[in-house]
């Protein structure tokens, strides 16, 4: 198995688990998430979604590149 496909099917397995696991997890709507509503204008700005999102797909790539 070359390299491209074997990080391919890693990547498709990734996604397929964020699939079944996205109905489980509240994400978006963390305590620190920066939301505004003025009349009919709402500002919604994730950034405490952003960093754990960041911190997971760390985690997941480090691990991806310790076992290649």
């Amino acid at each position: 198995m070359t390299g491209l496909s074997k990080t391919l099917m890693i990547i498709g397995a990734i996604i397929f688990l964020i699939g079944l696991l996205m109905p489980f997890i509240n994400l978006g709507k963390l305590p620190g998430d920066i939301v505004i509503k003025k009349g009919n204008t709402t500002f919604y700005f994730p950034i405490v979604t952003s960093i754990v999102l960041s911190i997971v797909l760390s985690l997941i790539f480090y691990f991806i590149g310790r076992f290649r």
